[in-house]
């Protein structure tokens, strides 16, 4: 019956005001905060086109995230959200993300064993709102997001921003499997470690969302070397490329 008075109350604050004070009614003003600026970062992305922009200026923003498992849509979790700016090939140490994030569900032990996070600190995290409400702000409107083996990654995005704020993600994303697929097509294997390992970047922490991102954004580096040496300028090159293969 609580529930049924306040949905009631909702509709009739949409009917009198619109969407906004109809959403703070349901969620809640700072949550209704946090969504109306994630819909307007995806509104604002929508209408950049970052295709013509040369590589060696293009802003990234390199990410990575820890879940509970590969299944977004049948009740895994984000845990943790880590990213390091990029302008061109320079790193930006001073620009970085991480955050732990509550999944309102327990930590499989072997989720705690890979990635060191207990359910006692994902307890006393930021909910999922809020770890998004600072990923998108610190992602910025005009970066292309960077990611290895980005399926998992992005399936995980969308899934979240739809169920918060019923948007889907909007950045460009790039995979640097892919784009490792297309520079070695006869590798044998594409896996962040083998490539680490290849490319000579020093291995840290893996499966810690900040140290892979910082990892990744080093072999990023390596490879946008190699795609200078082919005479790629532009991201709409680069994606040119990359469809063919």
């Amino acid at each position: 019956m609580k529930e049924q008075k306040g949905v009631g109350r909702a509709w009739h604050l949409y009917k009198m005001g619109g969407i906004t004070p109809a959403i703070a009614s349901m969620l809640g003003q700072q949550n209704a905060q946090q969504m109306a600026f994630i819909r307007s970062m995806s509104r604002e992305q929508r209408k950049q086109s970052a295709l013509e922009q040369p590589l060696s200026e293009m802003e990234t923003v390199v990410f990575d995230l820890e879940t509970t498992g590969f299944y977004p849509y049948n009740g895994d979790e984000i845990i943790s959200v880590g990213g390091v700016a990029m302008k061109g090939e320079q790193i930006q140490p001073s620009r970085q993300f991480y955050s732990l994030v509550n999944p309102k569900r327990k930590v499989p032990r072997h989720i705690t064993e890979l990635t060191g996070i207990t359910n006692a600190m994902a307890e006393s995290a930021p909910d999922l709102m809020q770890v998004l409400h600072d990923f998108m702000e610190f992602a910025g409107k005009q970066r292309v997001l960077i990611a290895h083996g980005s399926g998992h990654d992005k399936q995980f995005l969308n899934a979240a921003l739809w169920r918060t704020s019923k948007v889907n993600l909007t950045h460009r994303v790039l995979d640097t499997m892919m784009v490792a697929k297309w520079l070695e097509p006869k590798r044998s294997g594409y896996g962040l470690d083998e490539l680490l390992e290849s490319y000579g970047v020093e291995v840290t922490h893996r499966h810690h969302a900040l140290e892979d991102s910082i990892m990744t954004a080093k072999l990023w580096q390596r490879f946008l070397a190699m795609i200078h040496s082919r005479n790629i300028i532009t991201l709409g090159d680069l994606y040119a490329y990359l469809s063919k293969h």
